[in-house]
Parts: structure tokens; sequence; C-alpha cells
């Protein structure tokens, strides 16, 4: 058997799809990223029936109520994986029934772009389903096991996020909420909304892009909002840019960002570099 090596020139001209989750507190605008998309090509996985903030968008949307649905959808976007036993979830047999149920996948081929709002809504949905499983109750007492429903929502989470990442064909965006904490001795953390500490610790290892959306204030005591978008910013929000084309702060407009991470890459110089030119903004205060 000859081994499937990948070229250079095979991976090079491989389609680059994007996979990224922005993070940013309740109102700062994420759902109406969308406008800044094009609908005939973007699919709107709306979790939170939160639409209202595009009322008037013209693209396509699915609306899963239960955590079995959010699996079936991801499965049906993103293919089965072949390495599953047929009980499994994602498996090939998975696949089969969902396309029986919904019907034949070509459907999906006019969607380049997959909005996921909100992870946040996601993690409420799995847990809420992982406490009612038999790993969520003691064997012996049978009452609830706490620890159990966590374990298994962890992992549950974790294998959804990482079926729709490996979804090579499609770029599939995250929305989530971030939470500001403040702890004893005063110093500030930005940390995602996700049910369960597994989930919100493990995404940005995840996906591709990790932004956070939110409220700057410039050196004329000036208010805008922006995307923070590398590791290395003096605010602490948990950003990362894998593609290298990237600087700290960007317009907050996803067609833009997405059409710059497909652009020409930084010279190495440029990404290590890690000072902003100017005096450096201030974020504004999270109630």
């Amino acid at each position: 058997m000859t081994l499937p090596i990948i070229t250079a020139d095979q991976r090079l001209a491989e389609q680059r799809t994007i996979k990224g989750v922005i993070f940013g507190p309740s109102g700062i605008g994420k759902t109406s990223l969308l406008w800044t998309l094009d609908a005939d090509k973007t699919l709107f996985f709306d979790l939170e029936a939160g639409d209202l903030a595009v009322q008037g968008w013209t693209g396509d949307a699915i609306r899963p109520r239960t955590w079995a649905e959010c699996r079936d959808f991801a499965v049906f976007i993103g293919g089965p994986n072949p390495a599953l036993p047929p009980e499994m979830p994602y498996s090939q047999a998975h696949y089969n029934a969902v396309c029986e149920r919904y019907g034949d996948p070509a459907s999906l081929d006019k969607y380049d772009t997959i909005f996921v709002d909100s992870i946040t809504v996601a993690g409420r949905l799995c847990f809420t389903w992982a406490q009612q499983q038999p790993e969520a109750f003691s064997e012996r007492s049978g009452k609830p096991d706490i620890r159990g429903a966590y374990g298994l929502h962890g992992r549950e989470m974790l294998r959804w996020l990482t079926h729709l990442q490996h979804t090579r064909d499609r770029n599939v965006w995250f929305v989530g909420i971030l939470d500001k904490k403040v702890d004893d001795f005063n110093r500030v953390q930005f940390v995602p909304q996700i049910e369960g500490a597994k989930t919100g610790l493990e995404l940005p290892g995840i996906v591709d892009q990790c932004v956070c959306m939110v409220e700057i204030r410039d050196e004329e005591n000036q208010t805008y909002r922006a995307f923070v978008c590398t590791t290395l910013n003096e605010w602490g929000y948990p950003a990362k840019d894998r593609s290298g084309r990237l600087d700290s702060i960007e317009e907050p407009h996803l067609g833009k960002l997405m059409s710059k991470i497909s652009g020409p890459r930084k010279t190495e110089p440029g990404r290590l570099t890690t000072t902003i030119p100017g005096p450096a903004p201030t974020p504004v205060t999270q109630q």
C-alpha cells in the first residue's frame, strides 16, 4: 500500500477555510456581524433565537432546539468521521441516518460559511442533555453526580467543536459571550462564558482564530468597537491569530477580517513585532 503523502503542490492547491471563535460582552453586536457576510453563501446556525438584531438579513438559517439536533446538524454539515464505530455520534451510520432525515447534503454546497450563534447556548443545551444521561448519576445511590455530568458535558462539547473544526471545505465561526472576572486581589481576567471549565480552556486551541469583539477608548477618550486578534495584547483578552496576517486591533467587520486572513502572509519580522504603534488605546471597562 502506497503511503498517501500529500505533496506541497497538492496542499497549496487545497481550498483554505477558516475556523474561528468571536467572544464579546452581551450587546456588543456579535450577531450583527452577519451583515458583513455574503447572505447567499452563509448559513446562520441560530441557537439563541436572537435574529431580531439581523431582522431583514436575507440569508438562510437553521434553529436546533436540543443537543441531539446540534449533533445532527454538525455531522450533516461536516460529514462523517470514518474512524468512529457505528454506534457513536458523527460516525458513518449517524451521517446516513441524518441524511435520510434531512435529505441530500448537496443542498449545503451553496454555503461557504457557517455562523454559529452562540457557543454559550450550545453549552447549555449540552449540559442539560448530559444531566439526563446514566453517567450523571451515581451507580450506588442513583443520585445525581454533578462531576459525572460535567465530565460528560466537557467531552461532548469538545467532540462537537472538533467535528465542525474538521469541516475542510467551509468557514465556521462560533460566537460566544465574554465574561469579566475579578479575583480577591482585584486582578481582572476575561473568560468565555461556557458551561463547565473544560470547553472554555480548550476551545482556543481547537480553532484557528480567537477574536474578542470589545469596546476600546482612544487617546481622545472616544470609544469604538474593535476586534482584538493577537495573543500578545495588553488587556489580557483571550485572542489568537494562527494565520499570522492580522494586526492586534482590526475593524469589527467579519467579511474584511476573513479576506485579510486569506490574503498575503506577513513577513516573519512583522509577525514577531509586539509593539502597537502610537499611544496604546484603553479598553472600556465592562460592567
